[in-house]
This record gives C-alpha cells, sequence and structure tokens, in this order.
C-alpha cells in the first residue's frame, strides 16, 4: 500500500456502503491506522460499517473541526511523515470539500507529503448534476447571514452573479431554518429564476425537483427537518438540501448556452 494522507468519502446518511463506495475503498481503508476525522464517534461508526470486524480499538483518532488548533493540525501528520499510512474522514460525503479536512491537506501540500482522494458522493457535485444547471460554472457560498437584511441582499447579489456572469450558485442551510429560507428566495428573486431543491441524495426519500421562482409559489415542500443546498443559475436545466437558481434562455444572450448542474 503506498504511503500517502487518503481522503476518505463516507456515505451521505443511512445508505449502504455498496450502494455509494466502491471496494477499492475499503481495502484503502483497513491498510490505514491513523484517521483525521471530524467526529470520532461517527467515524468509528463508519469504518465498522465498512467490516464488522475491524479492530476500533487498534486504531489512532486525530480530531479535526473548527475548534482545533493550527499547531494540533500540524502535529497529526507525524505518523505520515515517519510512513505510515493516514486517512480524512468527514461528517459526510467527501473530506475537504466545504470541510476542515482542507486545513490538515493543505500542510500535507505544502510538507509535499502524497494526498488521494478516493471516489465517493458529494451532495454538492450530485445535486448539480441532478438540477439540469450549469455545471461549467459554479460556486457554494456555504451558510448565507441569518439577519434577514443581510440575506436578502446576498440572495440579490447571487442572483445578479446569474444573469451577469451564467455561473450557477450553491448555498446550504441548517434544517430548521430551510422554511424561512425558501420563503425569502421567494420574495427577493426574480419570477423567472430557476430554483433547485435537493434533499437526501443518494438516501431514502430522495428529493431533486427543478422550478422557476413563480412555480414554486405555494407549492413549496415542508424542508424542516432536512439539511439544504441553494444555488442560482442561468439557464433553465440544478442530506441537506440544495437550491439553485437560474435565468430563462431567452433573457441571456442568444450564444450563450446554458447547463446547469451542492452538498458540505
Amino acid at each position: 500500500m503506498e504511503i500517502a494522507l487518503y481522503l476518505l468519502p463516507v456515505t451521505l446518511g443511512d445508505t449502504p456502503i455498496e450502494a455509494v463506495l466502491p471496494p477499492y475503498n475499503k481495502e484503502i481503508i483497513l491498510g490505514i491506522r491513523h484517521f483525521i476525522v471530524e467526529d470520532v464517534r461517527s467515524a468509528r461508526r463508519f469504518l465498522k460499517k465498512v467490516d464488522k470486524g475491524i479492530d476500533i480499538d487498534a486504531l489512532t483518532f486525530y480530531t479535526l473541526n473548527k475548534h482545533t488548533s493550527p499547531e494540533d493540525i500540524s502535529g497529526y501528520l507525524k505518523p505520515l511523515v515517519e510512513g505510515q499510512p493516514m486517512g480524512v474522514i468527514s461528517e459526510a460525503g467527501c473530506p475537504a470539500v466545504a470541510d476542515p479536512g482542507a486545513d490538515v491537506v493543505a500542510i500535507a501540500q505544502r510538507k509535499n507529503l502524497r494526498v488521494v482522494p478516493l471516489v465517493g458522493p458529494s451532495s454538492i457535485i450530485l445535486s448539480v448534476m441532478g438540477s439540469g444547471f450549469n455545471g461549467q460554472s459554479f460556486a457554494f457560498h456555504g451558510y448565507l447571514p441569518i439577519e434577514p437584511a443581510e440575506r436578502a441582499k446576498k440572495l440579490k447579489m447571487l442572483e445578479q452573479r446569474v444573469y451577469n456572469e451564467h455561473q450557477t450558485q450553491l448555498f446550504i442551510e441548517t434544517p430548521y431554518r430551510n422554511n424561512k429560507m425558501i420563503e425569502d428566495i421567494l420574495h427577493n428573486c426574480r419570477p423567472q429564476t430557476k430554483l433547485c431543491i435537493a434533499a437526501n441524495i443518494t438516501c431514502e426519500g430522495e428529493y431533486i425537483k427543478t422550478k422557476t421562482v413563480r412555480e414554486w409559489q405555494g407549492k413549496t415542500p415542508d424542508l424542516s427537518k432536512i439539511s439544504l443546498y441553494f444555488s442560482l443559475v442561468i439557464n433553465n436545466s440544478f442530506q441537506v438540501l440544495e437550491f439553485i437558481f437560474q435565468a430563462t434562455a431567452e433573457e441571456v444572450p442568444s450564444q450563450v448556452v446554458f447547463h446547469l448542474l451542492e452538498r458540505p
């Protein structure tokens, strides 16, 4: 097994491992004894799903989240420097994408250590794929401001980027604010702008729908218990939930081709 920092995707929810992760990932995981993880308990559960016979007590876990100091992060890579493979595990989906794991990857790159990302589900990419929005150019913005006036200002700014730059805009919200976010989108965005809502991707109850803001009026589902992504795009094609906006083709130059594609 090659000595490297392996970026190990996990499921996006209660999904069978074999449905979203290739067998090769299991081979790599079983060869690693040092894991950098966002949450130790969830990482242990994931590893047990990969192989029930894995000896969890023989493994070493290093916690990496928003509270971890830069000094601690730098020291986490000592086993790798000494010739032992290491793995990075996020709470859901792909590590180091809208995830604290990016910090340790950056350190590994600066130290000229090999980094190997493995194949697995990304809610951001999968929601873009299912939206019909432009996947040639898109931007993920994380969480938008909570304060109403600032949020409205940000929504209008992102929507304008859709029209000016033909770029899909994605953002995410926590479950208990989902319904309010949808209200704000429908109130502040143009009727012809397209919005995609994508939820529970790869899981039971998967939901991916793209409509114009006008078409969503009075017909939005109750999303108060699901995480969401939001995006804005210009084109008529887009576990956490994802929202994407886009403008109709007739509102942009005829030579522009829109191909629209989220979630954490």
